[in-house]
């Protein structure tokens, strides 16, 4: 694999951790919000990503974004001005660890990929510096 193509698979992995965290910092924002019991939860999102074949080396691309349970889950609040006659609402079913873990992951393969870009980086630099000699 040439520099380029180490720099154009990391990347792609930069836009799909990317693509990540911003699904991530999603579910953890609306993790508090609040819905009337007759109306669907807020659906977690969750990225799919797939390779991309090619002879040099390929990537990855986000293939699509799936979402959480819309039912979510109904907890009892009277007090609530969405509450219905029963007194339930309804809030997103996201559980905090699980988004926190994700989170820790989709940082550290970005950090990974942008690691890899900068050694790319400095590798071409000095391929020019050597050239110029």
């Amino acid at each position: 694999m040439t520099i380029f193509g180490a720099i154009g698979v990391a990347g792609s992995g930069l836009t799909v951790y990317r693509k990540w965290l911003d699904a991530v910092s999603d579910n953890l924002a609306n993790m508090s919000t609040v819905r009337s019991s007759n109306e669907a939860a807020y659906q977690a999102k969750y990225v799919v990503a797939s390779e991309i074949p090619t002879a040099n080396g390929g990537g990855v691309q986000v293939a699509g974004i799936e979402l959480g349970d819309a039912e979510g889950r109904m907890v009892y609040e009277p007090d609530h001005p969405l509450a219905d006659e029963g007194g339930y609402v309804r809030y997103p079913d996201i559980d905090m660890s699980s988004q926190m873990s994700q989170l820790i992951m989709a940082q550290r393969g970005y950090q990974a990929n942008a690691a890899i870009v900068d050694r790319a980086k400095a590798t071409y630099e000095a391929a020019l510096q050597i050239g110029r000699s």
